[in-house]
């Protein structure tokens, strides 16, 4: 029986008691979306983006949070301070390395735990009859 292909992939991995100081490097994690795309052979479709969060305002939700558009989709990250908790979502339309990918992270942020999910997306994107046709413009 052959299985449909899907439309994409995402990997939702959790990293937990990371390296302390890591999830307030701005320049650390603006390096991590720079570097994973090419390191997983993903291509950029623009420059990453990352932001700190109002530790003063939102103190249990101090850290950063990014991402980096892809032409196949998009890595994002945010970091969580007061518990040196990361999350990393990689979601690409084509296959790629799960273990390559969290052996990145793990080199990156040095966590003691990782957890890591695993979901296809667009069960059925290819089921649709026919290619999407263009709106009729009047």
């Amino acid at each position: 029986m052959n299985k449909t292909a899907v439309f994409g992939y995402e990997l939702l991995l959790d990293l937990y008691d990371c390296k302390p100081g890591v999830c307030d490097d701005l320049t650390l994690c603006y390096n991590f979306l720079d570097e994973i795309v090419g390191f997983l052979g993903m291509e950029k479709q623009a420059p990453p983006s990352i932001f700190r969060s109002d530790a003063a305002r939102f103190p249990d939700k101090a850290g950063l949070s990014g991402w980096v558009p892809l032409i196949e989709s998009s890595i994002v990250i945010h970091t969580l301070s007061p518990k040196d908790f990361i999350t990393v979502d990689i979601y690409c339309c084509r296959a790629f390395d799960r273990k390559k990918a969290e052996e990145f992270c793990r080199r990156f942020f040095a966590p003691k735990k990782v957890q890591a999910q695993f979901v296809e997306r667009g069960l059925s994107y290819h089921d649709a009859a026919g290619p999407v046709k263009e709106l009729a413009h009047k």
